[in-house]
């Protein structure tokens, strides 16, 4: 008997709350608030806290930042109850693993993907560093750390890596379903994470392309059977 297999979706950037009850609605499994400010999708801890407090039992908040000072880290997840902590900057294994540890939230450690030549990033090497991380997520090396909608080469990829995956950078609609084709015979699991693919504008997400990405992904699924 075949078991349905199915791709955990993470949607982020999130500034709005009606944005956030659009993803809850269409089925996303994690929400993300970028806690970086120079980001576009920037929102302080205060807010990050109040669009979380919208997420119903089994949808999890993720924070993330970048290249930041552990105290700060410490303050939002005081006021994020239960949120998953996500590295997109250049961290080390030991700052992340330690701060992981003052927190008690596991992590996701974001791996920058060069565009041009994704063939050239030794990805088992990273994830052996990062061997603490719940996940690696792979993004596009784009100009101020991610969102940059750009997709790298996903064929490049190592035909087999010993960790749970997250496949990032330029995902649409369109062609999440290609991605996790492509990823998920790679990965010990396989997870997809969207921002600028859902959006109107920075930190605007757009209510159909949402549920047009869940749709894609689910018939993504439906295919592995």
């Amino acid at each position: 008997m075949s078991v349905q297999i199915r791709t955990r979706i993470k949607m982020c950037g999130f500034t709005r709350e009606a944005d956030v009850q659009a993803a809850v609605q269409a089925g996303a499994d994690a929400i993300g608030f970028v806690l970086y400010p120079p980001s576009p999708r920037a929102v302080s801890i205060e807010r990050a806290a109040e669009l979380a407090a919208l997420l119903p039992a089994f949808v999890t908040p993720v924070l993330l930042f970048v290249n930041e000072a552990p105290e700060r880290v410490q303050a939002a997840c005081a006021a994020v109850p239960g949120a998953l902590l996500q590295f997109h900057g250049d961290e080390t294994p030991e700052y992340c693993a330690e701060v992981s540890r003052q927190t008690g939230r596991p992590h996701l450690k974001a791996a920058r993907i060069p565009l041009k030549a994704a063939g050239s990033f030794d990805l088992l090497k990273f994830a052996q560093l990062h061997h603490n991380a719940q996940a690696i997520l792979l993004d596009a090396h784009v100009e101020g750390f991610g969102g940059g909608g750009k997709a790298f080469n996903w064929s490049l990829l190592p035909p087999s890596v010993n960790a749970h995956l997250v496949l990032s950078g330029g995902l649409t609609p369109a062609n999440v379903a290609d991605g996790i084709r492509t990823l998920r015979p790679r990965a010990r699991s396989l997870a997809v994470d969207v921002s600028s693919g859902i959006e109107s504008g920075k930190g605007l997400k757009d209510a159909d392309k949402i549920r047009q990405f869940v749709d894609a992904v689910r018939t993504a699924d439906k295919e592995s059977l």
